[in-house]
């Protein structure tokens, strides 16, 4: 069985829901430490200038988890993203379609950012059909780190293979998953090409990207990827 493991970005890169398709149990990791670093709380979307980062306001405490950190509506984010995606997007083949959806799911009050991309995550990947198994790292209470936890979770959620991203080679060990039972195994997914608003294509955009120009068409993701790695 396979399991794949992500801290809950905002709006990820299609890569993320592609390791999403090859889960049967996808456990979003909610008690990580949050960090404004990483794309918790913003990513990137294309305009007519190019890329543009597009950001929401946190209310955190150094060594928060990323279920601990409110995200702060009363500065008004959601709509200003909103009106962001409108103007950028509008004229996109399937905006019409999507954009009602998408603002629907915006416009709840989360509790912190894990529930707040986990909402939208699902959402999307629900649209893609996209469908495993979604638990969240907090419901074990687990206390190790790094690859040891992800090993632990994979055990505890009944996994044989772990779906892993690349950035995570530098400290993991097949051998250390092999001795617990699960095969580790590393995300095949290369950056596609697609039909693009504003000149020349730009690669690993936000999902939203993809989804207002091309719709919910997962069968073509999939497609693509797999031409990639012919």
């Amino acid at each position: 069985m396979n399991v794949g493991i992500h801290q809950p970005d905002y709006i990820p890169w299609l890569g993320l829901f592609y390791k999403m398709y090859l889960s049967d149990v996808f456990v979003h990791l909610d008690d990580a430490q949050y960090s404004n670093e990483a794309a918790h709380n913003f990513n990137t979307i294309k305009v007519s200038q190019g890329e543009f980062r597009i950001k929401f306001p946190v209310e955190y405490h150094f060594g928060d988890l990323i279920n601990q950190v409110r995200p702060k509506y009363e500065l008004k984010w959601r709509e200003k993203h909103l009106r962001t995606f409108e103007m950028n997007y509008a004229k996109a083949k399937y905006f019409k379609d999507v954009y009602p959806g998408l603002k629907e799911i915006y416009m709840v009050d989360y509790a912190n950012v894990a529930d707040l991309n986990i909402a939208i995550n699902e959402y999307i990947a629900g649209q893609f059909g996209i469908k495993p198994k979604f638990v969240r790292s907090s419901e074990f209470a687990f206390d190790t780190k790094r690859e040891e936890k992800v090993i632990d979770l994979c055990v505890a959620v009944g996994g044989t293979r772990y779906i892993s991203g690349n950035g995570a080679r530098v400290y993991q060990d097949p051998e250390h998953f092999a001795a617990r039972g699960v095969e580790l195994t590393y995300l095949d997914y290369k950056p596609i090409e697609y039909p693009q608003l504003w000149k020349e294509f730009l690669p690993c955009m936000s999902a939203l990207d993809y989804i207002f120009n091309c719709g919910y068409d997962w069968d073509y993701v999939v497609k693509e990827v797999a031409q990639l790695n012919q």
